[in-house]
């Protein structure tokens, strides 16, 4: 990148335009794509319509032999990606502004685009070396008696557990892609927009989102709902001597290992790199310079302003897509042991619940996004509405839809003459997790919207000082864990309890549908997760829009525009992490339940409590505890030294250049986004490493005690104490990280807006540290935590033989 650099002229419109209208305005900074891109991109245009047309009938064909349900979820997912298309059509028609909006946004595409594959190139070798040591595992593991008796040979089992496993890391893969490349076309056309109305501006930025937000669940459901089918054809599920299907989610646990993998990784280098770019510009262009946000002056700005797609963008759709695989399959293997139990002839009801409730996610996101539109009067340019009351309008929408289609789905597919008001008792646990949700978005804008009282008094602390905001910040990040665990305890023990009375009973005449009961409430949580991604992806994507409108020194009206719709995108971002963190806070319990019940399966020995008291389990629940601190502070220290070297390069070319400030010389952008493109690769590899590693060792080591001491299952147990500890440190963690750094941004911004004395006060300066601690906090460790803890139980359950004595 260093020699492309040289070869290619910096020049920025605007402020230099007088001084080099021919030039463009900023570098090129793609690399040049593989071998393997480039061979597929000169493939004939039919080869791909026939291959698509392959593949529909082979997905219709497995479809048709499972189950009408399967037919019925792959309808709806290709219907909904159809009206994705549709949405990236119309924003795609939207015109890109004037060749210097243009020009920016090309050099923030190109340089995401580049990272991105530099980035899940380093991923994919690593999951590769992964897949074989699995492959190698599963040579040699035990099989559950259900697999034996079903004749399935361990090379069958590795090999499906491979394939499963790199699908899912393919699609994650995917689902960051599809995240990041709306997200750097978008943001152009939000900016232009924003010269017209502030309702186009936003339509274009929500629509853009919501093709990225139906795209991620849509591919999660239908490569969950492909794998299932397919193995059941292969392996003849359900017929005589073959594997039942209360068996078969067991085999698609690689798929979700696959996937928190990818999303863990992805978190992290995505995280690193955009919150050290942040850092490092603002340290030195605000702090110490005393330019603006954005300023075309500022070597690292569009570093910054490719970290926004990278990091919330690419991060966030694997993000969702692991969380949504994660919680399907663990829903489908409580559902699948519940079956079993009770003794129920029709298992599909129960096992491809999960499937239906998210192919109702799609419809009732989509109409969700729909039911906002343009405003009458094209040409207005005064903000007439807040933009969060007209995202939240949708949001309602939304909310009432999935209520409907919860009710109906729960009466299609868990009515059984066995327990005739079992459906409605999960319907129940349903709302019980709609509610939840919303609960936790709620929480979340209040702790972090600039219209409440936390942000306004942490705003107010900035005007006695650096310190005292500081202060401030850490300690309603700290409060802020209170409501968020008191609505997950009570959703919790609600819906088990809901799902205990349902009437659904063993041959014992035992409750048994507590458990479910949970994982049916966690479908609800995550039964608008579309909306909420669309949500999610309207921030960075306004973030860059407003970065644009900067850098291209456009009027003061267009600027407040974006500045508003990037200040509710701090909001709108803030919140989604809250909901990220609840929805892994229920789906990780189900992770947990899974894995108990898979140990139960493999060692034919009742595993249904962990026993703290057992010395060697309160010590591996220590370890686990300890993982999350230790990691978040890897990730921290990550962007720290990452951003000091941003911070060095940027003063460097402010004292070697005098002339940046006064527009006479152009910043040297391609040297900081090298800078942090290669540090951040660097960087991620650690703490990840530490978070896959983790768990495995301390099994292994902790089942060779138990053989030495005579303590059957002490591996599976030590294991189990880990995640339960890691998994309530991890939540608790996160949503401190997460509601403190969000705070921090918005207490900046309403500092920003004109109060305590505005941009360049000295409560402006304290605001701006608060938000450079927090930039790591929120960005980089906070949502990385999440998918973490589930990346721990994930891993668990695919490891679970290594954990127990042959």
């Amino acid at each position: 990148m260093d020699d492309d650099r040289h070869d290619v002229e910096v020049a920025i419109l605007g402020p230099y335009q007088e001084k080099s209208k021919a030039s463009k305005a900023f570098p090129s900074l793609k690399n040049k794509p593989p071998w393997l891109v480039k061979v597929l991109l000169n493939v004939d245009r039919r080869v791909y319509y026939a291959v698509a047309l392959l593949a529909f009938l082979f997905v219709l064909y497995v479809g048709i032999q499972t189950s009408p349900v399967i037919v019925f979820v792959f309808t709806v997912c290709s219907c909904s990606m159809l009206f994705a298309c549709y949405l990236a059509s119309w924003v795609l028609a939207k015109d890109e502004g004037p060749p210097e909006m243009s020009e920016i946004a090309d050099a923030i595409r190109d340089g995401a685009e580049g990272f991105f594959r530099t980035q899940y190139g380093s991923i994919s070798k690593m999951a590769v070396v992964l897949a074989f040591m699995i492959l190698g595992i599963y040579l040699f593991r035990k099989s559950t008696p259900e697999q034996e008796a079903a004749g399935l040979e361990k090379s069958t089992l590795a090999f499906i557990t491979v394939l499963s496993f790199l699908l899912g890391a393919l699609c994650s893969g995917i689902a960051g892609y599809v995240g990041m490349w709306v997200a750097v076309r978008a943001n152009v056309r939000v900016s232009n927009a924003a010269r017209r109305s502030a309702r186009e501006a936003l339509l274009v930025a929500l629509r853009a989102g919501g093709f990225s937000a139906l795209i991620v669940v849509g591919m999660t459901v239908m490569g969950v709902a492909v794998l299932f089918a397919s193995f059941y054809v292969y392996l003849s599920v359900d017929s005589l001597g073959a594997m039942k299907m209360t068996e078969l989610p067991l085999l698609l646990v690689g798929y979700g290992f696959g996937a928190s993998f990818v999303a863990l990784f992805a978190q992290l280098g995505g995280g690193i790199y955009t919150k050290a770019a942040d850092v490092g510009a603002d340290l030195v262009g605000k702090v110490e310079r005393g330019i603006p946000e954005d300023d075309p002056r500022n070597p690292a700005v569009i570093a910054d302003l490719v970290g926004d797609n990278v990091g919330d963008c690419a991060a966030r759709g694997a993000d969702l897509f692991e969380s949504i695989a994660a919680e399907v399959i663990s829903a489908m293997i409580l559902g699948g042991s519940m079956v079993k139990r009770c003794k129920l002839e029709d298992a599909s009801g129960f096992i491809l619940f999960p499937l239906v409730i998210h192919s109702f996610d799609l419809v009732v996101s989509a109409i969700g996004i729909a039911s906002i539109k343009g405003t009458r009067d094209p040409g207005s340019k005064s903000v007439l509405e807040d933009p969060m009351v007209i995202l939240q309008k949708g949001y309602s929408v939304t909310l009432f839809l999935a209520v409907l289609a919860f009710g109906g789905s729960t009466r299609w597919l868990l009515y059984t003459e066995q327990a005739p008001s079992a459906w409605f008792h999960f319907a129940l646990c349903g709302l019980v997790g709609i509610i939840t949700a919303y609960c936790f978005v709620w929480i979340s804008q209040y702790y972090t919207d600039y219209k409440y009282e936390p942000v306004r008094m942490l705003a107010l602390a900035s005007t006695t000082g650096h310190g005292t905001n500081i202060i401030a910040g850490v300690g309603l990040g700290l409060e802020s864990t209170a409501m968020p665990v008191l609505v997950i305890s009570a959703a919790i023990t609600s819906a088990y309890w809901l799902g205990k009375t349902s009437g659904l009973q063993d041959s014992q005449g035992l409750p048994v549908g507590g458990l479910f009961g949970t994982a049916v409430a966690t479908m609800g949580m995550l039964s608008t997760a579309g909306y909420v991604l669309t949500m999610d992806m309207f921030g960075p994507i306004a973030d860059n829009a407003g970065g644009i409108v900067e850098m291209s020194q456009q009027p003061e009206n267009v600027r407040e525009i974006t500045d508003l719709l990037d200040a509710v995108g701090n909001t709108t971002k803030a919140t989604t992490k809250g909901f990220a963190i609840g929805s892994a806070a229920l789906a990780s319990f189900l992770l947990f339940s899974a894995y108990m019940d898979e140990v139960s399966s493999f060692s034919g020995i009742s595993f249904t409590m962990v026993d703290i008291a057992i010395p060697e389990v309160f010590v591996a629940g220590l370890l686990g505890s300890m993982l999350i601190f230790l990691f978040s502070a890897w990730a921290c220290a990550a962007v720290g030294r990452t951003a000091q070297e941003v911070v060095n390069e940027v003063r460097r070319q402010f004292q070697e250049r005098p002339g940046i400030m006064a527009y006479h010389e152009k910043p040297d952008y391609a040297r900081c986004v090298s800078i942090v493109a290669s540090a951040s690769l660097r960087e991620m590899i650690k703490p990840g490493i530490l978070a896959v590693v983790s768990p495995i060792v301390l099994g292994v080591v902790f089942r060779v005690v138990g053989q030495i001491t005579e303590q059957p299952l002490l591996g599976a147990k030590a294991v189990a104490g880990m995640l339960m500890f890691a998994t309530v440190s991890g939540i608790l963690m996160a949503l401190f990280l997460n509601t403190a750094g969000g705070a921090w941004d918005n207490a900046k911004k309403y500092i920003e807006s004109g109060a305590y004395g505005g941009k360049g006060s000295s409560a402006h300066k304290a605001a701006v540290t608060g938000d450079t601690v927090g930039d790591p906090f929120k960005d980089t460790a906070g949502p990385s935590l999440h998918v973490l803890i589930k990346l721990l139980a994930t891993i668990t359950l695919v490891m679970a033989p290594l954990f127990l004595d042959n």
